[in-house]
């Protein structure tokens, strides 16, 4: 039987492969399957007291985060802000892994290092960086109101969407510029060139050549940033007060000082499916744009 296992792994290329795999799958089953799992079939349960929860199986708690405005509304937001974050970190890390792919000639890697150099140190840090930054007797505003500009501090820079949203996309910028700057830098110069002899303007070049081939990248950064961005839950408490609140700190709430694991269960299903549903909308119209483009 030993010797009829081995034979069958000498000659299958498929089962080499899964071999390969083996401790990779494990690992994702082991902390992702059966966590999400448990967390599905909490969400069918009830909590009936503060410490005992009532196993017979029920569609309730799906009923009760869709009749309670405050957490769609939480989630509508929560996605607005993970759009908005992602967006925002795009627009400002694709010109740099621009600039990096097709002007830098000599020292690429020194410059990138530079520019991960800040995300080095600990989250939290740059969390907190910001709220002195954004404060209200912070750098912006005491700066604004030393030379003149302001006669008092603006509020809106802190415990806000605002402040969350700025937090939120210096966090991920890092994420962003490795999948950009490599899918930039696969692309053969010589294809701009042709674009060029062939008597294109620059942004003819960049929006039928460059951009599409850039696409992958692209698609890679917004699957790094939004889906993570939409769960974060320490920025919006530390900086986001009342206005930036996300479903993630009501989640966060049910599992922790208000004990209701089954709503909790489920708000966290229902944002997970969300995420999903976004997620695929959005590669399926990138590729779809791409393939126009093209």
């Amino acid at each position: 039987m030993l010797k009829a296992l081995k034979s069958i792994y000498a000659r299958s290329e498929p089962a080499k492969a899964y071999s390969l795999l083996s401790p990779a799958l494990i690992l994702v089953i082991l902390v992702m399957l059966i966590p999400l799992t448990l967390m599905l079939s909490f969400s069918f349960f009830t909590q009936t007291s503060f410490t005992e929860i009532n196993y017979s199986f029920t569609v309730q708690r799906y009923i009760d985060f869709f009749q309670k405005n405050l957490l769609v509304s939480l989630l509508i937001k929560s996605i607005k802000i993970s759009f908005l974050v992602t967006l925002i970190t795009l627009l400002t890390a694709y010109p740099v892994c621009y600039y990096i792919a097709f002007y830098v000639k000599k020292n690429k890697m020194l410059w990138l290092v530079l520019l991960t150099l800040p995300f080095w140190t600990s989250y939290l840090l740059r969390v907190f960086s910001w709220k002195i930054i954004l404060g209200t007797k912070g750098v912006i505003n005491s700066s604004l109101i030393n030379v003149g500009l302001l006669n008092e501090p603006l509020t809106f820079l802190m415990y806000s969407e605002t402040a969350v949203i700025i937090t939120l996309t210096h966090a991920w910028a890092a994420f962003a510029l490795l999948p950009l700057y490599v899918s930039l830098d696969k692309i053969d110069f010589s294809l701009i060139e042709a674009g060029r002899d062939l008597g294109l303007s620059r942004f003819e070049v960049f929006w039928k050549i460059t951009l599409p081939l850039s696409l992958p990248g692209i698609i890679g950064a917004i699957l790094i940033i939004f889906i993570p961005t939409v769960g974060d839950y320490v920025t919006p408490a530390l900086l986001g007060g009342t206005d930036g609140r996300m479903l993630s700190n009501m989640i966060q709430g049910y599992f922790g000082k208000i004990n209701n694991i089954p709503l909790g269960a489920a708000s966290a299903t229902i944002m997970l499916f969300t995420v999903a549903i976004v997620t695929i909308a959005v590669s399926y119209s990138t590729k779809k744009l791409s393939q126009r483009m093209s």
